[in-house]
This record gives C-alpha cells, sequence and structure tokens, in this order.
C-alpha cells in the first residue's frame, strides 16, 4: 500500500491574496507512519488490534455509508460534529491532492468515531475508486492521507460452451459482464452473438485486475477462440507500433471503423424491418432502426468517433443524440431518459465515449435505445452493413506477428474444452 502524509496546520495569514496563495502550500510538515498507527492520546496497546485502513480502532466507532444525491464532503463532516475550522482545511486542500467538488453519488465512504453519544469524527475517508482512498485525520488540525491499495494483474483462462444463449452461458458461469463486453466487442463483426447455435465453444485468455483478492476489472484479453457453426475463429493482440489491435489467424483485422452494438451487450428487442406493427402507434410501418432492450440508466456510447449534429428532445424521439462520423456514416441514439452533460451540437465525441443512458422519452413503451444508422445518406440495417476493416498486418511485422500467433494458439489449445472437462469429470 502506497501513503503520502502531508499535515495540515492552522492556515496563516493569506498575504497578497490569490496569488500568494498558490505559491504558499499550507501542506507544512509530513510525517512516515506504519499500519500499526492509532490514534493518541488513547491506549489502544492490545494484543488483537482491529486495523482499518491502517489505523488500530478498537476503541473507536467504524461507520461505513456511501455519498447521497447532492451531498458534499463538508455536509457529511459537519454531521459528524467536525470543528467548522478543520471543515473549512478541508474545502482548502489544494486540487492537485485532492479535489473536494469532485466527490461522488454513491462512493464509499466510512467514518471513524470516538466512543461518545455525540459520534464525533476521528477520521474520515473517501474512497473514490477500488484502488484509492483518501484518509482525513482530525487532531488539533487536519492530516491528509493519500492511499493507494496494491493492485495485482492475475492471468487466467476460462473456456465455456453455448447452451441456449450468450446471456445464459455467461450467468450459469458467473462471467464478469465486462469480460463479456471485451469478448463481444472483439467479434461483433464477425459473428451474431444474438443467434448464436448450441454447442458453440469458447475458450479466453485474459488479465483480470485484483485489490486484496477482489476482482475489479479485465485490463486485456490475450487471446481468444471461438467455434462457430463448425467453424474456428481466432483474436490474437498484435501492436504494429500504433497501438493493440486484434487480429484473425490470417493476420486480417478484426476492428472495424465503428463499433457494432452502442451499448453494453443486451438482448435485441426489435431488429430493422421494412413492415413492423408498432406498439404505441398500432399500425404496420417500417422501422429503420434496432431496438435494444435494457434498463433506464444504462449507459449508452458513441459507436465510433465523430461531430455530433444534434442532442436534444423531439416528441417522438425523446432525448436523443446525432452523430456525423464521416463523410459515409451517422449514427442516432434514441428515447434516453437524459444526454450526457456536455453533448452538445458541435462537440467531437470518441469512440466508446458516453452520451447518455437508457430511457424511455418519446414514443417507447418502455426503456430501450432505438439505434438508428445511415450510409451515405440511407438508412440502412446496423448489424448487417458492410464496413471497412482496420489495417492488416503489415509485411514488416508478418514474422513478428507469426510468433506472436504461434504463442498464443499454443496457450488456447491448451485449455481443456468443455467437452474435455464433462469427459474428466464423469470418469
Amino acid at each position: 500500500m502506497q501513503k503520502r502524509w502531508v499535515g495540515f496546520f492552522s492556515f496563516c495569514t493569506v498575504i497578497a491574496g490569490a496569488m500568494a496563495f498558490n505559491a504558499y502550500n499550507p501542506f507544512l510538515e509530513t510525517r512516515q507512519i506504519d499500519d500499526s498507527y492509532s490514534f493518541s492520546p488513547i491506549n489502544l496497546n492490545v494484543k488483537n488490534p482491529k486495523v482499518v485502513y491502517g489505523m488500530n480502532v478498537n476503541e473507536y466507532v467504524v461507520i461505513e455509508a456511501k455519498v447521497k444525491k447532492d451531498q458534499f464532503l463538508a455536509d457529511i463532516l459537519t454531521s459528524y460534529n467536525v470543528p467548522v475550522k478543520l471543515v473549512n482545511q478541508v474545502s482548502s486542500i489544494p486540487r492537485n491532492l485532492f479535489d473536494v467538488r469532485k466527490i461522488a453519488t454513491n462512493k464509499k465512504y466510512t467514518v471513524i468515531c470516538k466512543p461518545d453519544s455525540l459520534k464525533t469524527a476521528r477520521a474520515f475517508i473517501y474512497e473514490p475508486n477500488p484502488i484509492d482512498y483518501i484518509v482525513f485525520t482530525f487532531e488539533d488540525s487536519l492530516w491528509v492521507e493519500v492511499c493507494q491499495r496494491e493492485v495485482v494483474i492475475e492471468e487466467k483462462s476460462i473456456a465455456g460452451v453455448i447452451q441456449s444463449s450468450l446471456s445464459q452461458t455467461i450467468d450459469a458461469m458467473g462471467i464478469s459482464h465486462e469480460l463479456t463486453n471485451k469478448f463481444v466487442d472483439i467479434f461483433a463483426w464477425q459473428v451474431d452473438f444474438q443467434r448464436l447455435q448450441k454447442g458453440d465453444v469458447f475458450k479466453l485468455v485474459y488479465e483480470e485486475v485484483q485489490v486484496e483478492g477482489r476482482s475489479i476489472g479485465i485490463r486485456n484479453i490475450s487471446g481468444i477462440y471461438f467455434e462457430h457453426f463448425a467453424s474456428d475463429y481466432y483474436a490474437i493482440p498484435f501492436d504494429q507500433g500504433s497501438g493493440k489491435d486484434y487480429f484473425d489467424d490470417r493476420g486480417k483485422s478484426l476492428r472495424k471503423a465503428l463499433l457494432k452494438y452502442p451499448i453494453e451487450f443486451t438482448r435485441i428487442s426489435s431488429r430493422y424491418s421494412g413492415r413492423r406493427f408498432h406498439p404505441v402507434q398500432k399500425i404496420f410501418k417500417p422501422h429503420l432502426g434496432t431496438d435494444f432492450s435494457a434498463p433506464t440508466g444504462t449507459p449508452i456510447r458513441s459507436v465510433g468517433e465523430g461531430i455530433v449534429e444534434e442532442a436534444q428532445y423531439k416528441s417522438n424521439n425523446g432525448n436523443y443524440v446525432k452523430i456525423r462520423h464521416n463523410g459515409t456514416y451517422t449514427t442516432q441514439y434514441l428515447h434516453m431518459s437524459r444526454i450526457e452533460p456536455g453533448i452538445r451540437a458541435g462537440v467531437r465525441v470518441t469512440q466508446g465515449q458516453r452520451i447518455g443512458y437508457v430511457g424511455s422519452t418519446g414514443l417507447a413503451t418502455g426503456p430501450h435505445l432505438c439505434y438508428r444508422f445511415w450510409r451515405n445518406g440511407k438508412q440502412v440495417d446496423a448489424l448487417r452493413v458492410e464496413l471497412p476493416p482496420s489495417q492488416p498486418i503489415r509485411n514488416e511485422y508478418a514474422e513478428a506477428y507469426e510468433q506472436v500467433k504461434g504463442q498464443i494458439k499454443m496457450r488456447l489449445d491448451a485449455i481443456p474444452s468443455p467437452v474435455q472437462q464433462s469427459m474428466a469429470k464423469a470418469f
């Protein structure tokens, strides 16, 4: 665990206004501590101390909670009887150390209180993410500790067989949605994941990010094998000098100019059609988009880099965003519960950037995303459009790629298939 301690003693008189304040660092002293640090003046010399965030808390009350909507850090500290002087010092902490304005809804915090009826805070710990946390200790003055938990990267592998759908297989195997989404994004233009065949087999080698033995994310997929309709598909990561990309076993890029899905992998409730019965208008009419069923609030992402042409509300579309990616392709995202702040006409967005959230505004019976796609000014089926692939393996990298491919395929082949695993269990 990495730590940085800074003492925040009483502020000196501000000299020469804001310029002098910026030149003067109010964090005056540093001190080294270890994981046995305990609050003075209470004697905590016990054989089996309870340690929380490196602090012995046997004689304290530990309260865990989450930041509420529209709640400020000063509000929380005041509710735990932190003196106004120290609350003001917290609010004045330099932003390069901790920006108190960015305390976020639903983020975890912990309060370590004195064992009194007032629940007076002795320390406050805020966790902006699973790795970082900031400890505020209230003595005669403020002490601030910026910490990071140790991060461990563990390589793992899995193998599965499709029984009825990818979603059902994911749930049965306990595969994380993040890993599933990365897997689907890589193969999205080669495989229709909405129409998988029972018996399709997949194998993955990936790197999992862990903190204190708990998975907090997927850093990288190191290789994929997918058997679909008796055809073999491979995804081999390789860097040609401009960042890692994925290629098949012939060296062709698996990536297209645009992502296939505008939200995380989910159920398609209605496909592009020239004649569909409209659930609200109760008539048959063309449905020139693809509907993705998802809960309200599910993040929506731009499928590619581009310029926002429209970001507004209209009676039928509800809240929607329209993005021009280049002279050929334009996409549109309808019925949002809300548009992401900062997304407006004229703004440039990047591939995968969040642009809004699933909702049911406009002419909609329930929460879903209606995704529309234009090619050369004509609406087409987003899931069937043919897009140009990214650059294949260049000649100067061909030999290096073959070596990497051979190593990764060997690792994938070494993973027992689900059929082999079932036979092994039978014996």
